[in-house]
């Protein structure tokens, strides 16, 4: 990845309930999750702003499915909120809130909301987190667990279908995987664990079996510092675009595990990335803290992605 000029960043809209899940739309407009807003809103090129679904718990990733679906990971609102200086940021767990975590389908014609999985083998799924469906039209969903004062989840990534026929546990166990993506041949999927900043690599065996076997995690990159990482997205050339919190940037990690540049935004609470436009050039990247949705030129295209016209 290289670029002649630096990459700059304007913004579309403001005034957001800490969006997630960017997902660029043929007709221009992009959808977000707002997570502490509770709903799905569609953003237009303009900046205007409407409701395609309410969500009651915490909306988080988003990712369009072979039916033209819009499929959910609802963290089950698992986060409390904290407000700071004219900016959000994620709260301690708090019981009162939450519903439990889900996987979900959203009617894009008419916002109607329906629970796909709730929990895979007795196992409740806890907050799930991210989504990206391969070309088969199967979904690898991570759950991040939960946080509480002296415990966390051990979780893992699973592989469903979105008609809610199966769901079955891919790699266990994971400490709070969030962003997952797939290499552009589909034949490595990704995953980034929050806190403890790394990304994971796996060869896919075949549809939602991964080498090695549940337990085995091959690292791709770790980054130290201050440094926490959120949601990805992984463009044309290969490389995983991974928003990394804390530092308030995105990272951009090589195939073969090496940091080629760091594109800064200006939001410590910057969650993910997406790409649309013309031939994919357009990034568009979520700043929570901010409630900003941004977009820029992007000097690698990004990939397409299964089912996202």
């Amino acid at each position: 990845m290289t670029a002649d000029d630096p990459i700059t960043f304007t913004t579309v809209t403001t005034g957001l309930r800490f969006p997630e899940g960017p997902v660029a739309m043929a007709d221009g407009s992009v959808l977000v999750a707002e997570m502490f807003g509770q709903r799905i809103t569609r953003v237009q090129p303009d900046g205007s702003k409407a409701t395609v679904a309410e969500v009651p718990g915490g909306p988080n990733g988003l990712a369009i499915g072979p039916d033209g679906g819009l499929y959910v990971c609802n963290n089950g609102g698992c986060f409390g909120s904290i407000e700071r200086d004219g900016r959000l940021y994620p709260g301690a767990h708090d019981p009162n809130r939450y519903i439990g975590g889900r996987i979900q389908r959203v009617d894009l014609a008419t916002g109607a909301v329906t629970d796909l999985y709730t929990q895979c083998d007795g196992q409740p799924l806890w907050a799930p987190n991210d989504i990206v469906f391969d070309e088969h039209g199967g979904m690898y969903v991570t759950d991040h667990g939960i946080r509480r004062p002296r415990s966390s989840d051990l979780t893992g990534i699973y592989y469903a279908q979105p008609d809610g026929s199966g769901i079955t546990e891919v790699v266990f166990p994971t400490d709070s995987p969030n962003g997952v993506g797939l290499s552009p041949d589909g034949s490595t999927l990704y995953w980034a664990e929050t806190h403890t900043a790394r990304v994971f690599a796996r060869r896919v065996v075949r549809p939602g079996v991964v080498e090695g076997g549940p337990g085995l995690a091959s690292l791709l990159c770790g980054l130290g510092g201050a440094q926490l990482l959120d949601s990805l997205a992984v463009d044309a050339a290969g490389n995983v675009c991974v928003a990394t919190l804390v530092r308030g940037a995105i990272t951009v990690i090589s195939p073969t595990g090496e940091v080629v540049d760091v594109v800064e935004t200006g939001d410590r609470m910057t969650t993910n990335i997406c790409f649309g436009g013309a031939g994919l050039t357009t990034a568009f990247v979520t700043c929570s803290g901010d409630g900003t949705l941004l977009r820029a030129d992007w000097p690698s295209p990004g990939l397409p992605l299964a089912f996202t016209a």
